[in-house]
C-alpha cells in the first residue's frame, strides 16, 4: 500500500517554492524601478529577511524553522545574483546582514510562537526590529549621513614630481586591497584632463555597467571634476576636485569632493588624499562602517597611484 505524502510537508514545499519565485520578482522590481527609494533604505534589508523569516516560521512546519529560512535566503540570494547585474555590490555586501536578520528574526518568531516564559521575554525585541526596520524611510538615520575616507601613501619623488603626477592622468593599476577585489567596485581604467589651476577638470573612465534590459550592452559609466581649490609650493601643495557629475558610484553613495596634500618628507614626499560623500544606504550601523572602509581603501588607492606615478618619473629622469 502506497504511504500518503505528509499534508503538512507538501504545503512547506509548496511555500518554499512560491517564496523562491515570487521574493527575487520583488527584489528585482524595486532594484529596476527604485519604486520609493527603498533599495537604499533599512525596511529592503531589513525588511525583506524579516518577511522570509515571519513567513517560514508561522505558515510553514519544517524541522528546523531556522534550517529553511537560512535556505530559502540562500536560494534567493543565488538567484538574485544571477539578474541583478552591478547590484551584486550591494548583495556581496550585505548578505551577513541578511542572514543575522533571518537568524534573529526567526529565533524571536520561534520563541514568541512556542508560548511560555521566553515567548514573553521574545517579545521585547519586536519593537526593536520595527525601529530599526525604519531607518531610511521618511529621512530617518542614526548615524550622520556625511563622512570621509582617508588615505595615503609615500614615495621618494621630491614634492615637484609629486605635484607634476597629479597634474597630468595617471596610469590606473588594479585594485590591490582584497576587499576592493572581492566586492565587484567600479574600477578606474582612464583619465583625461591636466592641470592644476581652478578651473582645470578631470574625467575619469570607470569598467562598464551591466544592465538588467534583456539583449543590452555594458554602458561606460565616468565621473568628472573640477578643481575649485588650488595651491602648490615647493615644499608641499594641495588641491581640491569637486565632483561635478557621477555616473559610477552614484548608486552607493554621493561623493562630494576629493582632496590631494602633499608634503615634503625626509628624503620623499607624503601624499594624502580624502574623499568626502554622503552615505546613502541604510541601516547607518551596518552600512556607515562598510562603505567608510572602502573609501578609506579607495583614498590610499588614489595616494598609490599617484606616488608610484610619481616614482616612475623620478627613476626615469635619474636614468637619462
Amino acid at each position: 500500500m502506497a504511504v500518503s505524502e505528509n499534508p503538512l510537508a507538501s504545503g512547506s514545499r509548496w511555500l518554499l517554492a512560491a517564496l523562491v519565485l515570487v521574493l527575487p520578482v520583488a527584489v528585482v522590481a524595486i532594484r529596476l524601478t527604485h519604486w520609493g527609494a527603498l533599495d537604499q533604505t533599512a525596511l529592503f534589508y531589513l525588511g525583506l529577511p524579516t518577511g522570509i523569516a515571519l513567513l517560514v516560521v508561522f505558515t510553514a512546519r519544517p524541522r528546523s524553522a531556522m534550517g529553511v529560512s537560512m535556505a530559502v535566503l540562500t536560494v534567493v540570494l543565488a538567484m538574485s545574483a544571477v539578474i541583478l547585474g552591478e547590484g551584486m555590490v550591494c548583495l556581496v555586501i550585505a548578505a551577513p546582514l541578511l542572514y543575522g536578520v533571518v537568524a534573529l528574526v526567526t529565533a524571536v518568531a520561534t520563541a514568541i510562537a512556542r508560548g511560555g516564559p521566553r515567548s514573553h521575554q521574545a517579545l521585547f525585541a519586536v519593537p526593536l526590529l520595527f525601529v530599526l526596520t525604519l531607518e531610511g524611510v521618511a529621512g530617518i538615520s542614526f548615524l550622520p549621513r556625511a563622512d570621509r575616507g582617508e588615505g595615503g601613501a609615500s614615495t621618494g619623488a621630491d614634492p615637484a614630481e609629486v605635484a607634476a603626477a597629479l597634474a597630468a592622468p595617471p596610469a590606473y593599476g588594479p585594485f590591490e586591497a582584497v576587499f576592493l577585489r572581492a566586492v565587484p567596485f567600479p574600477e578606474p581604467v582612464a583619465a583625461t584632463g591636466t592641470g592644476l589651476e581652478v578651473g582645470d577638470t578631470r574625467r575619469i573612465e570607470f569598467t562598464p555597467r551591466t544592465t538588467l534590459q534583456i539583449g543590452s550592452e555594458p554602458t561606460p559609466r565616468h565621473m568628472e571634476l573640477e578643481v575649485v581649490e588650488s595651491e602648490v609650493r615647493a615644499d608641499g601643495g594641495r588641491v581640491v576636485f569637486e565632483v561635478t557629475e557621477d555616473a559610477a558610484f552614484a548608486k552607493w553613495m554621493d561623493m562630494h569632493r576629493a582632496t590631494a596634500t602633499w608634503t615634503a618628507d625626509g628624503d620623499g614626499t607624503r601624499m594624502d588624499w580624502a574623499i568626502d560623500y554622503d552615505r546613502t544606504y541604510e541601516p547607518s550601523w551596518y552600512f556607515g562602517p562598510i562603505q567608510a572602509y572602502a573609501t578609506d581603501l579607495a583614498a590610499s588607492y588614489l595616494a598609490e597611484t599617484f606616488t608610484a606615478g610619481a616614482g616612475a618619473a623620478a627613476s626615469t629622469a635619474e636614468d637619462r
